[in-house]
Protein backbone atom coordinates (compact mmCIF):
# COMPACT_ATOMS: atom_id res chain seq x y z
CA UNK A 1 0.00 0.00 0.00
CA UNK A 2 1.31 3.42 -0.93
CA UNK A 3 1.16 6.14 1.70
CA UNK A 4 0.00 9.75 1.77
CA UNK A 5 2.86 12.23 1.96
CA UNK A 6 2.66 15.97 2.63
CA UNK A 7 5.52 18.00 1.16
CA UNK A 8 5.86 20.96 3.51
CA UNK A 9 7.57 23.80 1.67
CA UNK A 10 6.67 22.51 -1.79
CA UNK A 11 7.82 24.73 -4.65
CA UNK A 12 6.80 25.17 -8.27
CA UNK A 13 10.44 26.00 -9.09
CA UNK A 14 11.76 22.92 -10.90
CA UNK A 15 15.26 23.56 -9.53
CA UNK A 16 14.11 23.13 -5.91
CA UNK A 17 14.42 19.79 -4.19
CA UNK A 18 10.90 20.17 -2.82
CA UNK A 19 9.55 20.35 -6.41
CA UNK A 20 11.60 17.27 -7.31
CA UNK A 21 10.18 15.45 -4.26
CA UNK A 22 6.59 16.20 -5.31
CA UNK A 23 7.31 14.87 -8.79
CA UNK A 24 9.27 11.78 -7.66
CA UNK A 25 6.74 10.78 -4.99
CA UNK A 26 3.94 11.13 -7.55
CA UNK A 27 5.86 9.02 -10.08
CA UNK A 28 6.20 6.33 -7.40
CA UNK A 29 2.41 6.49 -6.88
CA UNK A 30 2.40 7.90 -3.37
CA UNK A 31 -0.52 10.12 -2.43
CA UNK A 32 1.19 13.53 -2.66
CA UNK A 33 -0.06 16.64 -0.90
CA UNK A 34 2.12 19.67 -1.69
CA UNK A 35 1.80 22.39 0.96
CA UNK A 36 2.42 25.98 -0.14
CA UNK A 37 0.50 29.03 1.11
CA UNK A 38 0.09 30.62 -2.34
CA UNK A 39 0.50 27.99 -5.09
CA UNK A 40 -2.64 26.39 -6.54
CA UNK A 41 -0.87 23.38 -8.03
CA UNK A 42 2.57 21.93 -8.64
CA UNK A 43 3.15 19.75 -11.68
CA UNK A 44 -0.63 19.32 -11.98
CA UNK A 45 -1.04 18.24 -8.34
CA UNK A 46 -3.37 20.33 -6.17
CA UNK A 47 -1.58 22.36 -3.50
CA UNK A 48 -2.84 22.96 0.01
CA UNK A 49 -2.29 26.30 1.76
CA UNK A 50 -1.51 24.56 5.09
CA UNK A 51 -1.36 21.08 6.58
CA UNK A 52 -4.72 21.48 8.31
CA UNK A 53 -6.41 21.85 4.90
CA UNK A 54 -5.54 18.24 4.02
CA UNK A 55 -8.47 15.96 4.80
CA UNK A 56 -6.69 12.66 4.18
CA UNK A 57 -4.69 10.86 6.89
CA UNK A 58 -0.96 11.47 6.42
CA UNK A 59 1.67 8.79 6.81
CA UNK A 60 4.61 11.16 6.30
CA UNK A 61 5.32 14.87 6.34
CA UNK A 62 8.55 15.65 4.52
CA UNK A 63 9.86 19.07 5.53
CA UNK A 64 11.69 21.43 3.14
CA UNK A 65 11.49 24.52 5.34
CA UNK A 66 14.22 26.16 7.37
CA UNK A 67 14.01 25.99 11.14
CA UNK A 68 12.84 29.62 11.17
CA UNK A 69 9.91 28.75 8.87
CA UNK A 70 9.01 25.33 10.30
CA UNK A 71 9.01 26.24 14.01
CA UNK A 72 5.77 28.31 13.76
CA UNK A 73 4.13 25.23 12.18
CA UNK A 74 5.18 22.87 14.96
CA UNK A 75 1.73 22.49 16.53
CA UNK A 76 0.06 22.05 13.14
CA UNK A 77 2.58 19.31 12.28
CA UNK A 78 1.85 17.51 15.56
CA UNK A 79 -1.92 17.94 15.07
CA UNK A 80 -1.66 16.27 11.64
CA UNK A 81 -0.63 13.07 13.45
CA UNK A 82 1.67 11.62 10.80
CA UNK A 83 3.51 8.36 11.47
CA UNK A 84 6.77 10.14 10.71
CA UNK A 85 8.37 13.44 9.82
CA UNK A 86 11.37 13.64 7.50
CA UNK A 87 13.68 16.62 7.99
CA UNK A 88 15.53 17.06 4.71
CA UNK A 89 19.04 18.55 4.56
CA UNK A 90 18.76 22.20 5.54
CA UNK A 91 15.48 21.60 7.39
CA UNK A 92 16.96 20.30 10.63
CA UNK A 93 15.06 21.60 13.65
CA UNK A 94 15.87 20.33 17.16
CA UNK A 95 12.66 21.72 18.71
CA UNK A 96 10.50 20.13 16.02
CA UNK A 97 12.34 16.83 16.35
CA UNK A 98 11.94 16.84 20.12
CA UNK A 99 8.20 17.68 20.02
CA UNK A 100 7.52 15.04 17.38
CA UNK A 101 9.34 12.34 19.34
CA UNK A 102 7.49 13.34 22.52
CA UNK A 103 4.21 12.98 20.58
CA UNK A 104 5.16 9.49 19.38
CA UNK A 105 5.98 10.58 15.83
CA UNK A 106 9.07 9.07 14.21
CA UNK A 107 11.64 11.56 12.93
CA UNK A 108 14.20 10.96 10.20
CA UNK A 109 16.92 13.39 9.23
CA UNK A 110 17.35 12.26 5.65
CA UNK A 111 16.85 13.22 2.02
CA UNK A 112 13.45 12.19 0.71
CA UNK A 113 14.80 11.96 -2.86
CA UNK A 114 17.51 9.49 -1.78
CA UNK A 115 15.07 7.46 0.33
CA UNK A 116 12.63 7.08 -2.58
CA UNK A 117 15.30 6.34 -5.19
CA UNK A 118 16.94 3.67 -3.01
CA UNK A 119 13.67 2.00 -1.97
CA UNK A 120 14.06 3.03 1.69
CA UNK A 121 11.10 5.40 1.80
Amino acid sequence: MKHNVAVLGASSNQERYSYQAVKLLSEHEFGVFPVHPAALSIDGITCYPRLSAIQEPLDTITVYLSEKNSTPLLEEIIASRPRRVILNPGAENAALKSRCLAAGIQVQEACTLVLVRTGQF
